[in-house]
């Protein structure tokens, strides 16, 4: 039989070692070690037997450029190994299983070729690194290698709950890390930098988010601790509250919603966010109040998916991925291998691609589509005429010049201030003859997207007899 025992080394010295793992290692014929460079080698060494073969594979780091290059000649080594032996016994730090992308090769390998694994368990970093920092794991820590987090723009975590970032093995990782947490956490977060976690040389330094790659105290032993932020700080948070506040023993009014009459109460909340934004014409700094309306608005959004969800529509998951796939989707010029020369050549991508999935499901393209019906009048007319023109169903240059009043009336160069103004003062005309200016130009641009609507059936029929 030929077969591979993968034994765990545990985090530190040789006391850290289980028995298990030690009677594998001291009775081994063939034993293999992933890296020379664990705390303890040097005494394992001295208990080995005289005539034990002992390989390394820290001579594959040199020779390939690429880690998953590194992790697959060790694989192959491994594999000629046992096929020529029988039976090896490959030990690697911590607990096989945990942060060791060997032992998942590995397996997978195996079954190819016909080899057995067998897995001996070690201590793993993670207890002798929570334990280091005083965090419970059971209480809902998170421990993710330090180059995937490095490869992230936003840290996809939970900041409510404790971060454990492991092998921030360089200077230049920590630099990349601390850019991603930074997305999440403020620069004065504290955050720990735990070395040589378990061992006689461990050591603790605390320092602001900020200053992460400040020094040089990073090696492969080496882990970040990134407490959590205030209770209240994530968004699991927020859709914990308003699933409570929707329960039985949650608010009476919050019950009683529904995503029709929560309709008004999401057009109200983006109003008040668009006015908080609009303020900072006249504050310096309206960051607070931008803030807290994004927050009522995040609410309502919540409340909404919570109500689906109840209802067995759909849940937030399903809402989060859907926007996620879509934005890839028309991004391929970011996640794909499409090249673009500017925005124009974007958004022409992107009209393209709602059009091929349009079409995708079976729908019929209309340019004239995504003009929301609850969109204030003045956005409709703007989106209905920017999307006809698009088309070719309208000159907006030729409407502009179509009234020479108007035109006299704003100028040559009509700044945002002049145009306020004389829909200002348009209003208040007619107000004073009875009229409501917001439903005037609501109706207006509701006859004016079917007079298009007839133009292109027109001329999609001349195309057809043509």
């Amino acid at each position: 039989m030929q077969r591979i025992r993968v034994v765990g080394l545990g985090p530190g010295p040789l006391d850290q070692v289980t028995m298990a793992a030690w009677r594998a290692l001291t009775q081994a014929s063939i034993l293999a070690l992933r890296t020379d460079r664990h705390p303890c080698i040097e005494e394992l060494r001295a208990h080995l037997p005289a005539e034990v073969a002992l390989y390394t594979c820290d001579d594959l780091y040199e020779a390939h450029a690429r880690f998953e290059e590194v992790y697959a000649a060790i694989v192959e080594r491994l594999i000629a190994l046992a096929q020529r032996h029988g039976e090896i016994v490959y030990a690697v730090p911590g607990h096989p299983c945990v942060g060791e992308r060997t032992t998942a090769l590995l397996q997978q390998r195996s079954v190819e070729v016909g080899v057995e694994v067998e897995i001996v368990a070690g201590l793993s970093f993670i207890e002798p690194v929570c334990a280091a920092v005083g965090v419970d794991p059971m209480d809902g820590a998170q421990v993710i290698d330090a180059m995937l987090v490095a490869r992230q723009h936003h840290p996809m975590v939970d900041v409510n709950l404790p971060l454990v970032l492991a092998q921030v093995y360089a200077r230049w990782l920590a630099s990349d890390v601390k850019l991603t947490l930074l997305n999440a956490y403020p620069e004065e977060h504290p955050v720990t930098v735990v070395q040589a976690a378990g061992s006689a040389h461990q050591r603790l330094i605390s320092l602001p988010l900020a200053e992460l790659d400040h020094g040089e105290h990073f090696d492969h032993l080496t882990s970040v601790y990134v407490p959590p932020l205030p209770p209240h700080s994530s968004f699991t948070a927020l859709q914990e509250l308003v699933a409570h506040l929707r329960a039985p023993e949650g608010c009476p009014w919050d019950r009683e919603q529904t995503l029709a009459s929560l309709r008004s109460d999401l057009l109200d909340e983006c109003a008040e966010l668009l006015e908080a934004i609009d303020a900072e014409a006249f504050v310096d700094d309206n960051s607070p109040a931008i803030c807290e309306e994004l927050g009522d608005v995040l609410l309502s959004a919540t409340m909404m998916t919570q109500i689906a969800t109840e209802e067995g529509r759909f849940r937030m998951a399903d809402v989060v991925r859907g926007v996620v796939t879509k934005l890839i989707r028309r991004h391929p010029h970011v996640f794909g291998d499409v090249a673009v020369s500017g925005v124009d050549h974007v958004l022409a991508n992107w009209d393209a691609i709602k059009a091929q999935e349009k079409t995708e499901k079976g729908m019929q393209s209309d340019p004239l589509d995504g003009v929301a019906p609850a969109l204030p009048a003045l956005e409709k007319a703007r989106k209905l005429q920017s999307k006809a023109a698009k088309a070719g169903l309208l000159d907006r240059t030729a409407l502009a010049q179509a009234n020479p009043s108007l035109v006299a009336l704003l100028g040559d160069a009509p700044d945002e201030r002049r145009v306020g103004q004389i829909l200002w003062e348009l209003t208040a005309l007619a107000n004073l003859h009875g009229v409501n200016a917001e439903n005037a130009l609501r109706s207006y641009v509701v006859m004016m997207r079917k007079r298009l609507q007839d133009s292109q059936m027109q001329a999609n029929a001349s195309d057809s007899g043509a």
